[in-house]
């Protein structure tokens, strides 16, 4: 049960109800019928006195304004009037118009999240000037995504990822076509037939064969971009009664088949571990597994498959992909944490964690975005007790609050250190870019997908859910900050926080006009960019459920900075090796994420809240938005 709320939107209704504008003559016959100033007036002299006074005063103008009416609507029926008498008229009116004068009105009063912000309340745009801007802006979206297409296809269609300084393709991600599957749903919803046409023809054309004699992939990159893409692509395709945005490309069921076949070669992980947690590797032509050399699995990647493998069970009627996802967090639920919290390494060989390193950057991130986004996923089904996943998802949040959140000196930006040596050692000032995950993560688990101004309307969300969301947005800023207080306006792969127990001096940003350039350091190891998306994700779901507009404008920022300095002629965009030099040396890669995350988050924040809402579909750690609530085959 919801707890209630020191204000609700009731209250505001009320309180502009207050300050609606009455008439007089409704003031003063609502007083006289009034039955306290009934008897006070009749139980004294003075105020019989003032009751007559008050009626022979309500006549006069009463009088007056017949007086007035019949004068103007003579003179201009009959012709007749003079200027003289009108101005008689008029001064008698105004004489008793400044006697019985109403009060100003008063300003409503709004509660905390309704306020002006950078002169916008709650962010809705009203002008069409305004809403033509941002149509504009993603559109300058879509030119991007355009562009870094046409590198790819160029240079290295088929390949998992373009360099596309030196203009060739390179296999990293085990020679599926990564690029391909991964950029497809932003294609779809962007609107892109072409795009549609060309990377759905390849896939299939090649994806299957490349799946069938393709060798060793890693299970966790794999499901995300790929069977993820596969999974996506079906849907907005019409699948499954689903959106139908594509126009062009093969049927769905071809993306379904595929992804099938996928999937069931994937699954060795699951069948070849001796416990619940599966092992890293997967050899794709003939479906064995093993686990990774130092025998450990990524906390974060046994986690993080259940989305997928539970939407491929779904649709194909077969339960098989799901119940071994599922298994993973059941297995997980049972081991023990530190308030929520968990090590970055488990032992698929044991079942237990390994290590004490506790952080919310690589290795561990995505468990916690799992664990709110499965339960969103399957809290609707009849299919069992999921509830467990939310109470670990609130628990894992008392626990960052409690032991990971800090402040900086000497600005105060609030941000998530680590524990490398576990919650008996010392709290380490270091956040990597990875963990801008987390806004948008704590945004979605607070509101569950709806605006937050429904949410209170409807008296949903608890003291604790307004607690997270404003970890949310303070979260949100340091992130943003994290750009702004670079030379080029791009965020670093990791950064350290100045505060009371650590700082080194000559590692800022660059940006020296930043208010937080004493904050933030960057050492020179962690200087790269890789055309990431965390950031830009938690704006998009921020303004989503706030309807903030500087969430917007700082998305623009960033996009603007991509295209100054990641931008290659020739076609695509390139990671970069320092993001505090200008001009920043490139660093030869396009990632598959930035078209299939970055460019497809920036575009929806620019669009339309009602394309992919967050309360109907649930995005992957790919971003490649899934339909809830799932509804099963029979």
């Amino acid at each position: 049960m919801s707890k209630s709320l020191p204000y609700s939107m009731k209250d505001v209704h009320y309180d502009n109800a207050k300050f609606r504008h009455r008439s007089f003559f409704k003031v003063v016959t609502q007083t006289l019928l009034t039955s306290n100033m009934r008897r006070e007036c009749v139980s004294c002299s003075t105020g019989k006195f003032l009751g007559l006074l008050m009626i022979f005063g309500l006549a006069c103008l009463m009088l007056t304004h017949a007086n007035k009416t019949h004068s103007i609507s003579d003179g201009l029926v009959k012709g007749i009037g003079t200027n003289e008498e009108h101005k008689e008229v008029t001064d008698v009116g105004i004489r008793f118009k400044k006697l019985f004068r109403r009060a100003p009105r008063l300003p409503p009063r709004l509660s905390p999240d309704e306020k002006v912000s950078h002169g916008n309340i709650t962010g809705k745009l009203n002008e069409p000037d305004v809403e033509e801007k941002w149509k504009a802006r993603q559109q300058n979206v879509k030119d991007a995504f355009t562009h870094a297409w046409s590198g790819y296809k160029k240079f290295a269609m088929g390949y998992d990822e373009l360099m596309p300084v030196s203009q060739h393709g390179v296999d990293g991600l085990g020679g599926l076509g990564a690029t391909v599957v991964d950029a497809l749903d932003t294609a779809m919803i962007m609107g892109l037939d072409e795009v549609v046409s060309e990377a759905g023809s390849w896939i299939e054309s090649h994806l299957l064969d490349r799946i069938n004699h393709k060798g060793q992939v890693n299970l966790f990159e794999t499901t995300i971009r790929v069977l993820g893409g596969l999974l996506s692509a079906f849907h907005l395709s019409g699948g499954d009664q689903g959106i139908g945005f594509a126009q062009k490309g093969p049927k769905p069921t071809v993306y379904l088949n595929i992804a099938k076949n996928l999937a069931d070669r994937l699954l060795s992980a699951f069948t070849s571990s001796p416990t619940a947690i599966p092992f890293s590797d997967v050899v794709l032509h003939d479906s064995s597994a093993h686990s990774a050399p130092d025998g450990l699995s990524s906390t974060s990647e046994v986690s993080t498959l259940q989305l997928e493998f539970n939407y491929l069970s779904a649709i194909s009627g077969d339960p098989k992909y799901g119940t071994k996802g599922m298994k993973v967090l059941e297995h997980l639920k049972t081991l023990p944490k530190v308030q929520g919290l968990v090590p970055i390494y488990i032992n698929p060989h044991s079942g237990e964690f390994s290590g004490d390193n506790i952080r919310l950057g690589s290795r561990g991130d995505s468990y916690y975005e799992y664990l709110i986004k499965v339960w969103l996923q399957l809290r609707t089904t009849q299919d069992g007790n999921f509830t467990y996943l939310h109470d670990m998802y609130e628990e894992a949040m008392k626990g960052v609050k409690h032991m990971l959140v800090q402040k900086s000196v000497p600005s105060e930006l609030v941000f998530v250190g680590e524990l490398p040596i576990g919650p008996k050692g010392y709290l380490s000032p270091k956040m990597d870019h990875l963990v801008c995950f987390l806004p948008g993560t704590l945004a979605l688990g607070a509101t569950k997908g709806l605006t937050k101004e429904k949410a209170m309307k409807d008296n949903l969300l608890t003291f604790e859910d307004l607690e997270n969301l404003k970890l949310a947005e303070d979260l949100a800023k340091t992130c943003f900050e994290m750009y702004s207080v670079t030379s080029t306006g791009l965020a670093p792969e990791i950064a350290y926080f100045h505060t009371k127990d650590y700082f080194e001096d000559g590692l800022d940003g660059g940006n020296k006009s930043s208010k937080y350039v004493k904050d933030i350091i960057i050492k020179h190891a962690d200087r790269h960019n890789l055309l990431r998306p965390e950031t830009v994700e938690s704006l998009f779901v921020l303004y989503r459920i706030t309807q903030d507009q500087k969430y917007r404008d700082w998305g623009w920022q960033i996009f603007e900075a991509f295209e100054k300095y990641t931008k290659v002629e020739s076609g695509g965009y390139t990671s970069l090796d320092d993001v505090t030099t200008i001009p920043p040396p490139s660093r030869d890669k396009m990632e598959t994420f930035f078209l299939g995350e970055t460019l497809k988050y920036l575009y929806l924040l620019f669009g339309d809240s009602s394309v992919i809402p967050l309360d109907k579909f649930v995005f992957n750690t790919e971003a490649h938005p899934l339909p809830i609530p799932l509804e099963r085959r029979h």
